[in-house]
């Protein structure tokens, strides 16, 4: 399952993977709100406690585009971090360069942020990054190498943790997230109990 509408058709909810496509009427989801594949229109069971567990987990790795193997990596991180384990996961992955490109609207999907940060497109405090995973910190300020491709950004209002200045297109890390200033649509206290079993 490759596509990303099939991934939101399968979630049953849109995970904006395709930027503006999402938003509007050509969304796949709205023209097929069933689960992809041969059954997909056919009766749902019900869910038990593991398959919602499950489901959370494989929608948040499909918003933030990570691997198994680096998703429960970072489920480990968060329980070794002081504070809540469920809120420290959330602002780990919120935290990722490819990210907060997408957040300080440099990029239409997570997955553009992606691949312009894999391509050395973006400095972190003045150093060129190519790995997306890379974690920013308090403080920092992010901006295009080439701004000239980046004609214009846009920072959604309700994001209150970053700030950018649109003439210079260079963002700064006002603070490191907390859980009201993140409107991504998981249960991440499903994530922690489905890795806690």
């Amino acid at each position: 399952m490759n596509d990303a509408c099939e991934k939101c058709r399968r979630e049953g909810e849109k995970l904006l993977l395709k930027g503006e496509k999402c938003l509007g009427p050509k969304c796949t989801l709205i023209k097929r709100p069933y689960a992809p594949g041969q059954h997909g229109q056919g009766f749902r069971k019900k869910v038990s406690e593991y398959g919602r567990q499950l489901r959370e987990k494989q929608k948040a790795r499909r918003i933030y585009g990570i691997s198994e193997s680096q998703f429960s990596n970072y489920v480990k991180r968060a329980n070794m971090m002081v504070g809540n384990n469920s809120e420290n996961l959330i602002q780990l992955l919120e935290a990722r360069a490819d990210n907060v490109v997408y957040r300080l609207g440099f990029a239409s999907s997570r997955a553009m942020a992606r691949q312009f940060v894999s391509h050395g497109l973006f400095n972190i405090d003045g150093h060129k990054v190519k790995t997306p995973s890379i974690q920013v910190y308090e403080g920092a300020s992010i901006e295009p190498r080439k701004k000239a491709m980046f004609k214009e950004t846009t920072l959604n209002s309700a994001i209150t943790w970053l700030d950018i200045d649109a003439k210079k297109l260079t963002g700064v890390v006002k603070h490191l997230p907390v859980r009201d200033e993140i409107d991504t649509p998981i249960q991440e206290s499903l994530i922690i109990e489905f890795y806690s079993r």
